[in-house]
């Protein structure tokens, strides 16, 4: 293993006993061969998983849409990213040219799915005792902090029923563009509010996605005229 490697694996807090499986997770699919995409499969099945086990052990009074929205919280590509800059995943990764020259390695989607493939690689290596162990090492403060406040709905939602409340007409979405392969797209949205003067953009690996962070950005300016919504 390189010293780059040993330092990451100490970052990680796990030092694989096969190597070959570290590299595989580093690998994005633009570096040709194999790569990492089915070790990200299995790392998000376990992810998802571990975090709802641990919600539902910290929650015994919280209801089943409580716990699927704190886990969706926690476990969204968001998230990962957060984590993936923690332990600074970008500077490990191994990408194609292309994706290397447009900053892929500081992408959140690229950086989300390498952690999902660690916790794959890590669950082939040691097994599930040890991957479940890394996952919540690595969310400790995170599920710590959570609460049921964070519940709340989805901006979409939210954004609804703030217009609905107030007799408003509802916002309009629309996709302006779409980027990317088939099973690599970027999805840029608008979100028109007739109660804004200027509608605000959303971008994200789904459409949904999209949709939601213009709709978020758009409670942003509305809460001023209108409290919170």
């Amino acid at each position: 293993m390189s010293t780059s490697h040993q330092a990451f694996s100490r970052r990680i807090g796990h030092s694989f006993r096969d190597p070959s499986l570290l590299e595989l997770a580093l690998t994005h699919r633009s570096y040709g061969g194999d790569n990492n995409e089915r070790l990200e499969f299995l790392g998000d099945s376990i992810v998802n998983f571990v975090i709802g086990e641990a919600l539902f052990q910290r929650f015994p009074q919280a209801r089943e849409g409580q716990l699927s929205r704190l886990r969706a919280r926690l476990v969204k590509g968001q998230t990962l990213a957060e984590l993936a800059r923690e332990f600074v995943v970008g500077e490990q990764l191994r990408l194609g040219s292309g994706e290397m020259k447009s900053g892929g390695f500081r992408r959140d989607s690229i950086l989300a799915d390498a952690v999902e493939a660690l916790i794959g690689a890590i669950y082939l290596d040691a097994g599930m005792d040890v991957a479940k162990a890394r996952v919540l090492s690595w969310y400790g403060t995170r599920l710590e902090s959570i609460d049921l406040q964070d519940t709340q709905k989805d901006p979409k939602t939210r954004l609804q029923e703030f217009l609905q409340s107030r007799q408003a007409a509802l916002p309009r979405y629309e996709v302006t563009s779409v980027e990317g392969e088939a099973h690599a797209q970027t999805f840029t949205v608008e979100c028109h509010v007739d109660m804004i003067d200027k509608f605000t953009l959303g971008v994200g690996t789904s459409r949904r996605h999209a949709e939601q962070e213009a709709a978020e950005k758009a409670l942003l300016l509305l809460e001023p005229k209108g409290g919170r919504a």
